[in-house]
């Protein structure tokens, strides 16, 4: 009789992937295993033709002389297991990822130890001022966290005494249970799979070793950091376990709104308000920048909103030498509170700036006003 294709036989297509073939054949073998169906001389077949197309496909050198072979190609193999792929995989190595998650069995699969735990990693967030974002500075931080125990050196146990073995697991770390058809290995539940024991506890920190305490770090912050970049600092975590390694401390800044200048990449932003005769007629003014007063000339017939930049006045980045621009908004002041000689002087100054020639000095205002006269003169207006 001739044999099934594996690849119709296990439900997958021809360019399935090593996950693929693993999930197929995991449900297959759940489905026919002999010792879920105990006397069905059929489910054992079937059983076994699954394990034999997962033994060959799994296999890269086999499933490659079985697709330009077929059957022929590893009719002498397909039962030897091999050292490529899934080759030789049994029942219980098939499910171990699976069922080691269930059931706590985790880190190593065959029996070895748990590691002990390493230290978290720990944020904390830094408010710098705009001024000290751009030039940088040193600044020490007070963090709480996890330390390892000084009394102890990190061990748990009493000074002058050592753990022992667990004896739960005999310092495997993992117990194995049986689950049914198959056994699966699980963390020792005494020694939470560290494979020892104390038997004396460090009087400090009471077996953990570690203890709470409040860290003081000098922290150096670049020049040119912005809101959302992180600083890290390799091993200032937490303190692992058992003397496992610490954790990393990020530290995240934050820069606070300034009242003047405004960030936005390298550059800096500002409105400069200007009264209404130095638009008009022009001038020069100081203007803020975060190294001193800088001296800007405002043209003659300056608009609101027209912007001045000033180059290299920025924010030097961290990873560039080039430092941005600043760019100045300007922002023309109404006059209020007019005296009545003031409001003669501008009574005549519109005077001479209506008529005939009023669009000379006004352009944006009469070009408005011809195009809303060319508007309601359109037909069905």
């Amino acid at each position: 009789m001739a044999k099934q294709d594996y690849y119709e036989l296990l439900g997958v297509s021809r360019d399935a992937d090593d996950a693929q073939l693993k999930k197929a054949y995991r449900r297959l073998a759940m489905k026919y295993h002999p010792d879920r169906n105990p006397g069905d001389s059929e489910a054992e077949e079937k059983f076994k033709e699954a394990k034999e197309a997962f033994e060959v496909l799994g296999n890269p050198e086999k499933r490659a002389a079985y697709d330009r072979f077929g059957h022929e190609g590893v009719s002498n193999s397909a039962s030897g297991g091999g050292a490529g792929g899934f080759g030789g995989a049994d029942f219980s190595d098939i499910f171990g990822d699976v069922f080691g998650d269930i059931f706590g069995g985790g880190g190593g699969g065959r029996g070895g130890r748990s590691r002990a735990r390493g230290g978290a990693d720990l944020q904390y967030n830094l408010d710098l001022t705009l001024e000290e974002s751009v030039a940088g500075l040193e600044k020490t931080l007070k963090i709480p966290t996890q330390v390892a125990c000084d009394l102890c050196d990190g061990s748990g146990a009493k000074p002058g005494t050592k753990p022992v073995k667990c004896e739960t697991c005999g310092g495997m770390g993992q117990v194995r249970m049986q689950q049914g058809f198959f056994s699966v290995q699980q963390t020792c539940p005494t020694c939470r799979g560290n494979g020892e024991q104390i038997s004396d506890p460090c009087t400090k920190c009471r077996g953990a070793g570690r203890v709470q305490e409040q860290k003081t770090l000098s922290v150096k912050i670049p020049a040119g950091v912005d809101t959302g970049d992180r600083i890290r600092l390799s091993g200032e975590g937490e303190a692992g376990e058992k003397n496992a390694p610490a954790g990393d401390l990020y530290v995240l800044v934050q820069v606070k709104k300034h009242e003047i200048f405004e960030r936005n990449d390298d550059d800096l932003h500002c409105t400069v308000p200007i009264d209404i005769i130095t638009a008009s007629l022009g001038g020069e003014l100081e203007v803020p920048t975060l190294t001193g007063r800088v001296n800007l000339k405002i043209p003659p017939g300056t608009q609101p909103d027209k912007v001045f930049r000033m180059r290299g006045k920025g924010v030097k980045p961290v990873r560039n030498s080039v430092a941005g621009d600043l760019l100045c908004r300007i922002q023309i002041e109404v006059p209020v509170n007019l005296t009545s000689d003031q409001k003669a002087l501008f009574e005549q100054l519109r005077e001479t700036l209506s008529g005939k020639k009023g669009h000379k000095h006004t352009p944006r205002h009469s070009g408005w006003l011809d195009g809303m006269k060319k508007f309601f003169e359109r037909p069905g207006s």
